[in-house]
């Protein structure tokens, strides 16, 4: 295939295997300007953590859109810093703690870090646990399930909301309303910018910090309500809903496509489901190394402030540079036989799918935890694992839909059998 030629943003020759064309682009140089929009594809794992620890060389501005719909104005010179800042607030999701940089970044984060505490996680923990057993109650009796409709996408939506303090009467609401809205995360990145998909949740999460604030109680939004920037102000109620529609959006959509993975591996391979049943401590590892081998995000994007060296590539200030997950997981320069699933890999927690330095995903500990106990219990709940022939196809020949996009890489549903 001449990936040369192909278009990885706009085209579909890709979305089900990615991972040939990232090992080209890795074989012509870690750090490779690709053809069709300019952008350098970062494949490369020791390249990959340059960038995302070096904020002042690299903006997050664009890192949601990427080298779409462009940049307001030309950037020209080999600073661009001054040019960032005066248009940032005119590029899509500006108002996203995801395309903020510090200091501003760091203000809004520890909004999030305060609702993320070790004992919130503790709590939260219980939870999960009870909610797991419940969501198999509904399914496991048919000896049946498509885990991403029936079990992913619910688990990992009302695990956030009771994070956040949603009251457990409302989860089922909540389970109804974003299930309507679940078309938008796996939908064009143009239909995602034409509006914006949370604004439910803006506006319940608006009601609850507004009265939360006039009247405050013992709970988790109270505290949520008030916390305050490092300065000791208090934000903005759109500042607080902001951070916790985006703890809804991107806890649950990159758990689900784990989820996806980790189920999709195991029942394809019955030796490592005997593995897991027979050894539950290595449940941990394996989920590891599942978000190592397909990470749910495949890449961020990054804008360089100022004309910088990467890998022994000069990047021009004002590149649009894309950091791929998926492809620095798999680089055999840092993970031994990469494209293999090793449960017992020494090194599978270096794995950078919740990304490096000061965007790494703070929900990293929740996501981990919420592999672990789904693959726990549903071992627990079954003796046999398989994917649906009906569904998918004969072992060797299966089918799988993957999410058509360029940042996420997830499977659509899985439908599994059970015993």
């Amino acid at each position: 295939m001449n990936y040369d030629g192909i278009d990885f943003f706009r085209g579909n020759e890709l979305v089900e295997n990615p991972y040939p064309y990232f090992d080209w682009l890795r074989e012509q140089c870690p750090v490779h300007q690709e053809s069709q929009y300019g952008v350098y594809m970062v494949t490369g794992y020791a390249e990959a953590c340059s960038v995302y620890t070096d904020p002042d060389s690299f903006s997050s501005c664009n890192s949601v859109t990427g080298p779409f719909p462009g940049f307001p104005v030309p950037l020209e010179g080999d600073d661009v810093s001054d040019l960032i800042e005066a248009h940032r607030d005119e590029l899509p999701f500006s108002d996203q703690i995801t395309t903020m940089d510090p200091p501003k970044h760091r203000d809004h984060r520890h909004l999030l870090m305060r609702q993320l505490t070790p004992k919130r996680l503790k709590e939260n923990e219980e939870f999960i646990w009870r909610l797991a057993d419940r969501q198999i109650d509904e399914f496991v009796d048919r000896g049946e399930c498509e885990l991403v409709a029936d079990f992913a996408s619910p688990f990992t939506m009302l695990v956030v909301a009771d994070l956040l303090g949603v009251p457990e009467e409302e989860h089922d609401e909540y389970r109804a309303a974003l299930a309507r809205r679940a078309h938008h995360a796996v939908g064009s990145t143009k239909d995602a910018m034409r509006g914006n998909p949370l604004s439910w949740l803006y506006d319940r999460f608006s009601a609850y910090i507004e009265d939360r604030r006039r009247e405050p109680r013992d709970d988790v939004l109270t505290a949520l309500a008030t916390t305050t920037f490092p300065d000791g102000s208090l934000p903005e109620v759109i500042d607080v809903v902001r951070v916790a529609a985006n703890v809804f959006a991107a806890g649950q959509e990159t758990t689900v496509r784990l989820l996806g993975t980790a189920f999709q591996l195991i029942g394809e391979r019955p030796e490592l489901q005997q593995l897991l049943r027979d050894r539950p401590e290595l449940i941990g590892d394996f989920v590891e190394e599942a978000l190592r081998i397909e990470s749910p995000v495949k890449g961020d994007f990054r804008l360089a402030r100022r004309t910088t060296t990467v890998g022994g590539v000069e990047i021009p200030a004002g590149s649009t540079v894309m950091v791929l997950n998926g492809a620095a997981n798999r680089d055999p320069g840092h993970f031994d036989d990469p494209g293999d699933l090793d449960v017992e890999r020494g090194n599978a927690r270096e794995q950078l799918a919740f990304g490096r330095g000061v965007h790494s995903c703070p929900g990293g500990p929740l996501a981990r935890l919420e592999g672990r106990v789904s693959v726990e219990r549903l071992l627990d709940r079954t003796s046999d694992i398989r994917i649906s022939d009906e569904h998918h196809g004969p072992a060797g020949d299966r089918h799988y839909s993957y999410v058509p996009t360029y940042i996420l890489r997830g499977l659509t549903a899985l439908h599994l059998d059970l015993s």
